[in-house]
């Protein structure tokens, strides 16, 4: 892990007591269509260090985006308000929203915790201006960063705060999530095997690369496996691929045959004629797949393949389904990989809104080793790039 100060250190040397801490969290949570929060694992992701705080005896502000508001300009579907409701829920406690939080420190009394509205409705947030991180900076004894899920990006909650505040440190969800992708790509125990699921391989190009130096087995999925399949000389009638990204495809197979790896191509896949929920599913093998066919998954044997490498490894990284898993029909291939992947002694780190939707959907939590709650962060962690907020904090620490 990255040489970081830690919230957890602070509180346990009583460096908290009385203290202005300012929480950056991750609380971008999905809404349904009546505008209730559809899924709360960020909300309840970020109660632990929130909690720390308060424990010590500070007097907490917490801010996080949602959404993609315009700066200077929010709307009532850019509010933070059903995000305080249920953070009072978890907490046991009401927990204040309050907007317009930028020119005037907002009043909070040691031991109780207020929400600042959306931050990225602030100007310049996105931008990281200085003069932003600094007004924002002021406002706080200490600066956390509990946002795994923003920090591959360098904005002014996220990298501009940890540049000019009094202290700076990680929270322990951040603090966690480099443990574990740490062990996951540092040390890790082999074989590792990595799974790489999505529609296409042009957005997880770069990390197919990176990790086809490290990985002992890379395994894709989804669109990206058509392509794979197009590399590999197979037939994919009308399916979702990439033609123009073959020969990409075939230098990651290169690169793992130089050292010995491999990447699986499937044996047999599932079939429709149409992408719906209503579509009829066909198994076939790769070789027979017709010119109207469409491929929404792997079949049972690729699947078992995938299974008894899964068993075999040391650890497991996945991200991306490996079909179209919200259609039951187009289901097996994902459901037989994440049970595998629960089974396993191996140590597993997931990370991905489709791969969260997928362990939900399978009730497997419990059995990943960990679940990174960042997306875009997790995919540049793996691709080996240096995360902004977290570097800050780095050199934070050697100050």
């Amino acid at each position: 892990m990255a040489n970081v100060k830690t919230l957890t250190a602070l509180a346990k040397a009583g460096q908290l007591a009385g203290k202005r801490v300012f929480i950056r969290a991750d609380l971008n949570v999905p809404f349904d269509e009546a505008g209730n929060i559809a899924e709360d694992t960020r909300i309840r992701a970020s109660v632990p260090g929130i909690r720390l705080a308060l424990d010590a005896g500070a007097a907490v502000l917490v801010t996080s985006h949602l959404g993609r508001p315009k700066e200077g300009a929010l709307t009532d579907a850019d509010t933070l308000a059903p995000v305080a409701e249920r953070l009072g829920q978890l907490l046991g406690a009401p927990v204040a929203l309050r907007r317009d939080w930028v020119e005037h420190p907002v009043p909070v009394e040691p031991g109780s915790v207020v929400l600042l509205e959306n931050c990225r409705g602030n100007v310049g947030e996105k931008k990281n201006d200085e003069t932003l991180a600094r007004k924002l900076a002021a406002q706080c004894d200490v600066y956390v960063n509990d946002a795994f899920g923003t920090a591959h990006r360098a904005e002014a909650t996220t990298h501009g705060m940890a540049r000019f505040a009094p202290v700076a440190c990680a929270g322990p969800l951040l603090e966690a999530e480099l443990e574990a992708l740490g062990r996951a790509l540092q040390q890790p125990k082999r074989p590792l095997v990595a799974i790489v699921g999505g529609s296409k391989v042009s957005t997880k190009l770069s990390i197919l690369q990176s990790l086809a130096e490290k990985v002992d087995q890379l395994v894709v999925g989804g669109g990206i496996a058509n392509t794979f399949l197009l590399a590999a000389g197979k037939p994919i009638g009308k399916s979702l691929a990439e033609p123009e990204q073959v020969e990409q495809a075939r230098a990651v197979i290169d690169i793992m045959k130089q050292r010995g790896a491999a990447v699986p191509i499937p044996v047999d896949v599932v079939c429709a004629k149409s992408f719906g929920a209503d579509a009829q599913a066909s198994i076939k093998p790769v070789d027979e797949v017709a010119q109207d066919d469409m491929i929404l998954d792997i079949g049972p044997q690729s699947a078992a393949q995938l299974a008894a490498i899964l068993e075999q490894a040391g650890t497991i990284v996945w991200n991306g389904p490996v079909g179209v898993f919200e259609f039951d029909q187009f289901a097996q291939g994902t459901e037989t990989v994440a049970r595998a992947i629960a089974a396993s002694p191996a140590f597993s780190i997931a990370g991905g809104g489709d791969t969260l939707a997928a362990i939900a959907k399978y009730g497997i939590g419990g059995q990943v080793g960990y679940i990174s709650t960042g997306g875009g962060a997790f995919l540049e962690f793996l691709e080996g790039k240096t995360l902004p907020a977290v570097e800050i904090l780095a050199q934070r620490a050697e100050q």
